[in-house]
């Protein structure tokens, strides 16, 4: 078979495998389905127009640091902001509970970003800690750190609402 066809077969999988995570983290941190979109975009065309997956030791994570030097380099050429959609959809459960799914895309956005990235990471993009600590560059003890915050912060504003509710004249 051609090279670039079996290539090709490897990145076509991975976009199935990953992409969603993929999506999630970078929406995470554009803030904008559309840059989110277009970020990957850039990550699996680099691949498709040549790139060595071969010499790569943990794709995944390869990934994922792509997607995130795409979108800082997008911040760097632009230089805006722009606010996240609530309404876009970023994961589907069998059974969706529309109203929990809300709260948590909710409490997820308004955790600090440093948090809402690693969580998104971990719980999503099924990275270790390790990992994450390489594709943020930071400490993987910091990477724990904002994961067990970030998990705290959520559980909180989850239980708040599910109290909320049981108990609405409180």
């Amino acid at each position: 078979m051609h090279p670039f066809r079996d290539s090709r077969a490897e990145i076509e999988l991975l976009y199935s495998r990953h992409g969603p995570a993929l999506l999630l983290f970078a929406l995470a941190i554009a803030g904008d389905r559309g840059r989110a979109q277009d970020a990957l975009h850039q990550v699996f065309l680099r691949l498709l127009e040549g790139a060595d997956l071969h010499g790569i030791a943990d794709v995944k994570s390869y990934l994922f640091a792509s997607a995130r030097n795409a979108i800082l380099n997008d911040y760097r050429i632009q230089q805006r902001s722009v606010a996240f959609d609530e309404e876009s959809a970023w994961f589907e459960p069998p059974q969706r509970d529309y109203a929990a799914e809300m709260n948590l895309r909710r409490s997820l956005f308004a955790l600090p970003k440093d948090q809402r990235q690693v969580v998104i990471l971990h719980v999503w993009g099924e990275l270790t800690f390790l990992q994450i600590a390489g594709i943020l560059e930071i400490n993987s003890n910091t990477v724990a750190s904002r994961y067990r915050y970030g998990l705290a912060k959520l559980r909180e504003a989850m239980l708040a609402k599910e109290d909320s509710c049981a108990n609405p004249s409180r």
